[in-house]
This record gives C-alpha cells, structure tokens and sequence, in this order.
C-alpha cells in the first residue's frame, strides 16, 4: 500500500579549526553555543536508538552497525529538528516534512543554522582558535562524512524489491546531485587518477548492499530504525548522496527519489530500469565520467542485468519517465501536492535535457558542474596541475557556509527558497507532520521536558515523575490535530491530563 513520503534530512558539516585542532571538541562547542543562543537544553533520549537491526533480518552477515554515542551534546530546536554531535562532526537533523520542497526549506534552515552557531562559539575563542564549518563531505585526507536522507516507505515492500528498483537511481544521479570534488582520496579513486569527480562519496562506497555507514559503505543501507509504528512503517536510510549547496539540486534529490519509492509501491520493481551487474564499479565509474563539460573524454557505459548498456543520462531519463507515468496514473499526491510536482518534475526534465545540449545552462543548479567551472578556470588562467593545493582550496572553498566566503554564493545558484521562507524555518516546526508536536512542545514546555526524540517525548511533573508520549505515526501531531491542545494548556501537566482524555 502506498503511503505518504516524510522526508529528512541529516548533514554531518565539514569542521576545522577551534581549540587544539580537536574536532570533537570543535563540533561540542559549535553544539553548545547554539543550545545556549536559543536556550535549548532538551536531552536526546536514545531508548528508540536500534541501529544494530537490519532490514534484511539476517544474522551473522559481518555486518557491523555504527556506535551510538551518548554522552556527545545534544540538543532539539522548536523547529522540532536535531543539532548534535555524531563522532567528529556538528549535525543537522532536520524535521520530518511533508514535500520535498519543506524538505528543502529545512535544509536551507540549518545552513542558517549552523552559521549562527559557529558565529555564537568564535565569540568566545581566540582568534587562533576560530571554528570553520564545511557544508561537504570529504575533508580530503581519506575521511568522508555523509549527508544522509530518509523517506517513509511502506512495510509492506520487501527490502529486496527496494534494491533492485532503487539501484540505478543510485549510482547515476549523482549525474544531476553530485558535488565535485578535486582528484581522489581513497586507493581506489586514486589508481584511475582522475582530475575531478562528479561526487564527493562516490569513491567511499565499497559494498551494494549493508549495515554499515562509516566503513565498507553500501550504496543501499539496510539499518532498520523505523522511529515510527515498525508493524506499518519502513525508514529508508539513504547514505549515498552528496551534501548540496544547490537548493535545486537538494529539492530534485529528494523529490525524484520520493517519487521513484512512491513509483515502487505502485507498480513493483519490475516497472524499473534494470541494475547494473556491478553497481559498486558503476557508482565509481559515473563519478568520472567528464564527458558532459569536456569532450575529449569519452562517455562512461555500464553493463546492466538485462544485457544492455546505460549511461547515467539514460538511467536519469529512463527514471523520470517511469516518474511521470506515476505522476500521470496517480497524481503523485502522497508526494507532494499538485503545483509543487508539476516544479519537480520540471526542474528534473530541465537538468536532464541541460546536460545533453550544453552542461553550462545548467551550472546554476548542478553543485559540480558550477564547482568545476570555477576550479577549470582557476587552472587555466593560473597554469597550475590538477593536483594543485590551490584547486583543492578552492574546492573547498565552494562549501564555506559564512556568506561572504562562500564560493557558491559567488556562482549565484539558482534559488527555490526565500529567506524569509528559511529564517521562518529556523524557529517553527512544520504544520503537517509531528514535527509540529515536538517543536511546540519545545517552545511551550522545555523546562517541563526531561527528553525527546523522533517518536516520542518524556515529560517531568512538578513532583518529579516521568510520562512519555509516543508520537509512532509520523503523519500526525500536526498543527491540525493538536493545535487546539497547545492553546488551551499552559503547562505540559494540564496537556498531558488532555491527552488522556
């Protein structure tokens, strides 16, 4: 059955600088300070946190799932999003939203975000000590740190039909989403020694299909963490794309890939394009295929399982049109309503058909194509190598998010999203998911709360004890549904009587 696609959005930033260099530290003060700045100080509470199950429910597969740290800083915002510590890096968790254009919104939001804390902690450093965030995902030493997505599937799919449907969205649209970045970090991206690739994780990615998601990355996650009803509800953790600066290139991503699992649960896996025999080889390989910006390179070809061959252009065009079949037969509601995925669609076909006649009409939305023009130029008008230190600066450089140094504010991207539209997303929680619960509950009662997390919230009385309220469907808490409760309890004890009720 086809349900509605929540979508999240989760960005480990980029982190340099700060006191001693310690990045951990770094990311707790840039944590902290924001906490302070909005005087949010809500415990993360982790009894939901099961990221050792795995989708296929299999044992013994040498699968190992990441540690769940829980002394790190924590905290939840009244826009109802997450601002933590995960390892060695500042997260943004954003809200659950109801289109990939809030999605969107939300995203832009914890830019905002993120500046504002890192201008909160360089306040109180020296001026030695001075904190740099990164929206990327490589920090050009071997290390990568994801920018992951997450949409509400239906329980009901097999995980197996959401390999076999999803794989060559995968490995190609980072044809469209893709970030760029200089050279090569891994032994792998290195042995084929390309001067630039069209994605920052591509190379990362060594397995199809598993658990894992700092080490042997798979380009399908199984981490079965539904922070909702299991009985009903699948979320898919998707760890394979890049973080965007591109608000076109974020609302596409999602929107496409939401489109395709709502294509998925409408027709079965059959409906789509066949896999590639080795996907790990294509993801790679589509990475470093350069022949859209110069034609001395030749086109990059995958065998797939039906014996034919697939370029990621065709992958893309082969999938949006399976998109609007869907669009055309069902109306792609539980998506997005009726004028947003007339935009998305519109703005997927304008990409695709942009890239086969001339790579720069779309440079303003596509993050690598915008970064290669910048860092093809600087080569060019300076003489330098493609291994040059100062392209790898510059390259970096395109994900600085303070303003003025922001070279993808000096590429003047495309934009979906106003800044009233992302100061407004700072604050307030979207109205049409549960969001709205969590964040007013934040707003109203924070003294009142002991922790929240994605699917519930534990409140404290006066006398001490603790009641949590489960929230497992994300589709309610809305504004609609509970509104009324807010405007009439004043505390979270007379909410909680109402509640039970």
């Amino acid at each position: 059955m086809a349900i509605e696609k929540i979508i999240g959005i989760e960005t480990e930033y980029g982190i340099a600088g700060g006191p001693s260099g310690d990045p951990i530290f770094a990311s707790t003060l840039i944590v902290n300070a924001y906490a302070q700045l909005v005087k949010s100080s809500i415990r993360w509470d982790f009894e939901g946190e099961h990221p050792d199950v795995d989708a296929r429910g299999q044992k013994g597969l040498n699968q190992f799932a990441p540690a769940v740290e829980r002394t790190v800083a924590n905290t939840v915002l009244t826009n109802g999003a997450r601002l933590y510590v995960d390892h060695a890096h500042p997260e943004y968790s954003s809200p659950e939203c109801r289109s990939p254009l809030a999605a969107t919104q939300y995203d832009v939001a914890g830019e905002m975000i993120m500046l504002q804390a890192q201008r909160a902690a360089n306040e109180i450093l020296g001026q030695n000590e001075q904190i740099r965030l990164y929206k990327n995902n490589s920090d050009g030493k071997g290390n990568s740190y994801g920018t992951h997505e997450n949409f509400l599937v239906s329980r009901t799919v097999p995980f197996t039909e959401i390999v076999r449907a999803m794989l060559p969205h995968f490995v190609s649209r980072q044809l469209l989403f893709g970030a760029g970045k200089v050279g090569a970090e891994t032994d792998t991206g290195r042995f084929s020694n390309p001067h630039f690739q069209l994605s920052q994780r591509a190379e990362f990615f060594e397995e199809v299909v598993g658990l894992e998601t700092t080490m042997k990355r798979p380009i399908v996650n199984t981490r079965d963490e539904p922070h909702a009803d299991a009985e009903r509800f699948r979320r898919l953790h998707i760890i394979n794309g890049d973080a965007n600066l591109s608000q076109v290139a974020t609302f596409v991503k999602v929107g496409s890939t939401a489109l395709l699992l709502g294509a998925l649960e409408e027709y079965g896996c059959e409906a789509f394009p066949p896999p590639p025999t080795s996907p790990v080889a294509a993801i790679r390989s589509f990475a470093q295929d350069l022949s859209w910006v110069d034609e001395t390179y030749p086109s990059v070809y995958v065998h797939t399982e039906s014996g034919a061959r697939f370029s990621s252009w065709e992958y893309q065009n082969e999938l949006w049109l399976l998109a609007q079949r869907y669009v055309e037969d069902t109306g792609a509601a539980l998506v997005a309503e009726h004028s947003e995925v007339v935009l998305l669609m519109t703005q997927w076909r304008e990409l695709i058909d942009g890239l086969r006649k001339d790579s720069m009409i779309v440079a303003n939305r596509i993050d690598w194509i915008a970064k290669y023009r910048m860092v093809a130029g600087f080569r060019e008008r300076y003489g330098l190598d493609w291994n040059s230190a100062k392209l790898a600066a510059i390259a970096l450089q395109y994900h600085d998010i303070v303003p003025e140094k922001s070279l993808a504010r000096m590429a003047k991207l495309f934009e979906l999203i106003t800044p009233e539209m992302a100061n407004q997303a700072m604050t307030e929680a979207p109205t049409d998911t549960r969001a709205y619960f969590r964040g007013e509950s934040v707003r109203r009662y924070s003294n009142e709360i002991a922790s929240a997390n994605w699917d519930s919230i534990v409140f404290k009385s006066s006398e001490g004890a603790l009641q949590r309220v489960p929230m497992m469907d994300p589709t309610r808490g809305t504004m609609e549904l509970t509104s009324s409760l807010f405007g009439e309890c004043s505390t979270a004890t007379e909410l909680l009587e109402r509640l039970e009720r």
